[in-house]
C-alpha cells in the first residue's frame, strides 16, 4: 500500500481554490488558504506542500472546471482524485457552507476513504464526449425550435393535415405555402422555419463529424460492435462508449445497470420494504439513449436487412450476443404488458437490461469474454 504525506482538499471554483490538508497520522484538518486557480499557482503549492518530494494525496469535486487540475496534478506525480459531488456524505443539520469548510471536509473525508471518486477519461475521449455532448445540445435547440414554429402555426389556425409525418420534405413543401395576411406574421414565420433548418443543418454537420472521427478512435470497433444490437446506432453507441469508455472496468453488468440509474431505488427497514421507481443516479446521457433504444423491443424479433449488414461487420460472438438480446428483450416487453406494466415502465426495464448486453459485447471486443448464459 503506497503511503502519503499528506492529504490535501481543493475546493475549486473559476478563478480561487481553496485548499484545506489533513494530516496522515490524525488530527483536525487545517485550512491553508487561498490561491489562484492557475497552473503556476498549483504548481507552486504542490512544491510547498511536498519539499522534499512526497507524494501528496489531493481531490477536488467534479464540476466545471474539468479535469486539467487533475492532469497536472498526476503529471507532477502525485495522485488525485476527482469525486462525485451526489455521493459526499453530509451532516442533515449541517446549515453553515463556505469554501473552507468545504475544503476541510474533503480532505478528512478523503483521508478516511469515504469519498468516491469518477472515472476520469482521457484527452481523446473527452473530445469525443464533448462531440457527443455537442450534438446532443444542437438536438434540443433543433426541438425547441419546431415546438415555436408549430405553436406559432397553431395559434393562427395554420394546421397541417395531409395526415404525413411532420418536418419530411412534404411537410416543408407545405410551409413554402402558408401566407398570412399581416407581412409581420410572414417575417415571423420565415425566421421560424429558417431557425429550424439551420439547427437541423448544425445536428447533421456534427453527426458527420461522428462519422469522421469514428475510425481513428481507439473505441471505434467497440462502437461499431455495438450497432448490431437493435436500436442502436451511431449516435446510440457513440454516446454510449463516449461516456462511459472502458465499460469492462464493470465487474458485472448489475454494476452497470446501477451506475446508470437503471435500477429500483428502495427504502427498506425492519420487516417493511419498499421499492420505487429507478434511481437516476450516474450517467444521465447514457440513460436517456438507452431508454430511446428500447422502444424499438416492442415489436416481434426479427433480423431486418439493415441489422444484417452491421451485424455482417462483426464477430460470430457479437452476432449471436446480438440476436440473444434480441429474442429476450422483445419477449420481456411483452411479457411486461401481459403483467400490467404501462409502456414507460416496460421500457425502462427493457433499457435496464439491454445495458447488461451492451456490456457484454463491450467486454468481448475489449478481449474480454463473457459466457452467455
Amino acid at each position: 500500500m503506497q503511503e502519503f504525506s499528506k492529504y490535501v482538499g481543493l475546493d475549486t471554483h473559476k478563478d480561487t481554490i481553496a485548499v484545506a490538508i489533513a494530516e496522515v497520522d490524525g488530527g483536525k484538518p487545517r485550512y491553508y488558504g487561498e490561491i489562484p486557480n492557475t497552473p503556476g499557482a498549483i504548481a507552486k503549492l504542490v512544491k510547498k506542500l511536498s519539499p522534499d518530494g512526497e507524494v501528496l494525496t489531493l481531490c477536488y469535486e467534479a464540476g466545471p472546471c474539468g479535469y486539467e487540475i487533475y492532469r497536472q496534478l498526476i503529471r507532477l506525480g502525485h495522485k488525485c482524485d476527482v469525486v462525485a459531488p451526489s455521493l459526499i456524505p453530509s451532516k442533515p443539520g449541517d446549515r453553515v457552507k463556505t469554501d473552507r469548510r468545504d475544503g476541510e471536509m474533503l480532505a478528512r473525508l478523503h483521508r478516511a476513504g469515504e469519498l468516491t471518486p469518477v472515472w476520469v477519461p482521457d484527452q481523446e475521449q473527452e473530445a469525443i464526449r464533448d462531440l457527443t455532448r455537442c450534438r446532443e445540445d444542437m438536438k434540443a435547440m433543433e426541438l425547441q425550435a419546431r415546438q415555436r414554429l408549430n405553436a406559432f402555426l397553431l395559434r393562427h389556425g395554420k394546421i397541417y393535415q395531409s395526415g404525413r409525418s411532420r418536418w419530411t420534405q412534404a411537410h416543408f413543401r407545405w410551409m413554402e405555402q402558408v401566407k398570412f395576411d399581416i407581412p409581420v406574421h410572414q417575417i415571423v414565420f420565415q425566421e421560424y422555419v429558417d431557425t429550424v433548418k439551420q439547427a437541423q443543418i448544425r445536428v447533421a454537420g456534427l453527426e458527420e463529424e461522428m462519422h469522421k472521427a469514428l475510425p481513428d478512435w481507439q473505441l471505434g470497433p467497440v462502437v461499431e460492435a455495438l450497432m448490431a444490437l437493435r436500436g442502436v446506432k451511431l449516435v446510440t453507441a457513440m454516446t454510449v462508449m463516449a461516456e462511459l469508455g472502458d465499460i469492462s472496468r464493470f465487474d458485472s453488468p448489475r454494476q452497470l445497470m446501477a451506475f446508470l440509474g437503471l435500477v429500483p431505488s428502495e427504502y427498506s427497514s425492519g420487516k417493511s420494504q419498499r421499492r420505487g421507481g429507478i434511481t437516476k443516479t450516474g450517467n444521465g446521457h447514457v440513460r436517456r439513449v438507452l431508454t430511446e433504444a428500447a422502444w424499438s423491443y416492442r415489436f416481434p424479433a426479427r433480423k431486418t436487412a439493415h441489422l444484417q449488414r452491421h451485424a455482417e461487420k462483426t464477430s460470430e460472438t457479437v452476432q449471436a450476443i446480438a440476436w440473444k438480446a434480441q429474442k429476450r428483450l422483445c419477449g420481456r416487453y411483452r411479457y411486461l404488458l401481459g403483467r400490467g406494466k404501462v409502456k414507460v415502465q416496460a421500457c425502462t426495464a427493457i433499457a435496464r437490461e439491454l445495458s447488461g448486453f451492451i456490456w457484454a459485447i463491450a467486454c468481448e471486443e475489449m478481449g474480454r469474454p463473457v459466457v452467455m448464459r
